[in-house]
């Protein structure tokens, strides 16, 4: 399966920013029909917000890791 293909909160930090820097990249070319850059848009969104999901799980665990928080503050 392509990374293209697949869905959001199945990729991994890397493959979603990956292509949401893709997906940037294209959306700053000129010509591009409305329709299809709004999908673009949309799907960058939710790139987005699943990379920033998993980075907030990944600085919680460093903070647990570094004792700044306990588990049960969680």
């Amino acid at each position: 399966m392509s990374v293209l293909s697949k869905k959001v909160e199945e990729m991994s930090f890397e493959e979603a920013f990956a292509e949401l820097n893709d997906l940037v990249q294209a959306l700053e070319e000129e010509g591009r029909p409305l329709d299809k850059a709004i999908t673009m848009y949309e799907r960058g969104q939710g790139l987005a917000r699943h990379c920033a999901a998993m980075l907030e799980k990944a600085e919680l665990k460093v903070r647990l890791l570094n004792g700044e928080i306990f588990e049960d503050e969680v």
